[in-house]
């Protein structure tokens, strides 16, 4: 049906549309016939060991097939209901990445840089887009706050897991006892607003254009172009000063959008008690989420209790895919338990 109304060359607007949920069922369709594929054949093979005139070598080649055939329909089953969770709307969008220094000092500055690199190695290994938005340093050349967008297909998918109170536990470069300090820094991952998501009024904001030594920083002093926007409804302010004025202007409009679309998913979210507690942590940013521990070279995730032994690999962002698909993994079976316990209510 829908190939149909593609085909039939709607406006560009509904093409759009039509694309887009074409794509997301295309796996599920191509699920759906490679199952029933494999029920038809199994149904065959079953009748084959039924029937009395078959013995034998047929006999034996008809229980080997059907050995390997279960197991394959087994996971096209568990594949589909998978794909049939509900989606989150915001999963395919690209991302605003937010990571500020907590507790600790110029010690969670530099972990703050840590993280930040950590995010920026992973984009680049999946070909996302990584554009800084606003940066405060320390002397150290730790980050007090870092904001970029990371563009993409399927970024907020990978990263939403993300958010939360990540902790670090090393000897600081600035300890001389060689003493082991815990230290934190926020992460906050937000889907991209898109301009259909709602109106912003321009009698809702206040642009200040700032020169040198203007708010958000050292870093600041670097450029005569920083913009601020304030949403005076809410008191949000957003400032971006790492590239020129009218570039500055749209990323913190985009970081602005974004962070007011994060709060009206929370107030959804909020609205849903019960999908709320299906879901892996609530992304609060007074939740601790996870630890890197540097004496003993291991990072582990408290919400799903998994520790890994590869604490560089998962800094420079090659292992971080491991801790992903556990949390999504994780996500997935909680909404298949609640499905299955609805289905039994």
């Amino acid at each position: 049906m829908i190939q149909a109304e593609l085909s039939a060359g709607p406006p560009q607007t509904v093409f759009v549309a039509l694309s887009k949920e074409f794509a997301e069922l295309d796996p599920l369709v191509a699920t759906i016939q490679e199952t029933r594929k494999a029920e038809q054949e199994l149904a065959e093979i079953e009748a084959i060991m039924a029937d009395p005139a078959a013995a034998g070598e047929m006999a034996e080649l008809a229980e080997a097939e059907r050995a390997e055939l279960v197991p394959k329909l087994h996971e096209l089953e568990q594949k589909l209901r998978i794909q049939l969770l509900p989606k989150d709307s915001a999963d395919e969008r690209s991302a605003i990445l937010e990571v500020r220094a907590g507790t600790g000092g110029d010690e969670a500055a530099l972990f703050a840089a840590d993280l930040f690199r950590m995010y920026t190695r992973y984009a680049e290994m999946k070909g996302w887009k990584v554009e800084l938005i606003s940066l405060s340093e320390n002397d150290l050349g730790g980050y007090k706050e870092v904001v970029a967008s990371i563009t993409g297909k399927g970024v907020f998918a990978r990263l939403k897991f993300e958010s939360g109170v990540h902790r670090v536990q090393r000897i600081p470069v600035t300890e001389t006892s060689g003493r082991i300090h815990t230290s934190a820094a926020t992460v906050a991952v937000l889907p991209e607003a898109e301009d259909v998501d709602f109106e912003l009024k321009d009698s809702e904001l206040r642009i200040d254009r700032m020169r040198a030594g203007g708010a958000g920083g050292q870093h600041v002093n670097k450029t005569e172009s920083a913009i601020r926007i304030t949403h005076l409804p809410t008191g949000i302010m957003v400032v971006s000063a790492e590239k020129s004025q009218h570039q500055n202007l749209r990323l913190a409009m985009q970081v602005l959008r974004s962070r007011l679309y994060e709060i009206e998913r929370q107030k959804a979210a909020d609205d849903r008690a019960q999908a709320r507690k299906d879901q892996v942590g609530s992304g609060d940013r007074s939740q601790r989420i996870r630890t890197y521990n540097f004496p003993q070279g291991r990072v582990s995730d408290h919400r799903i209790n998994l520790t890994l032994h590869k604490l560089d690999a998962v800094l420079d962002g090659s292992a971080l895919d491991e801790l992903v698909d556990a949390l999504i993994t994780d996500h997935q079976s909680r909404l298949l338990a609640s499905m299955d316990e609805r289905g039994r209510g």
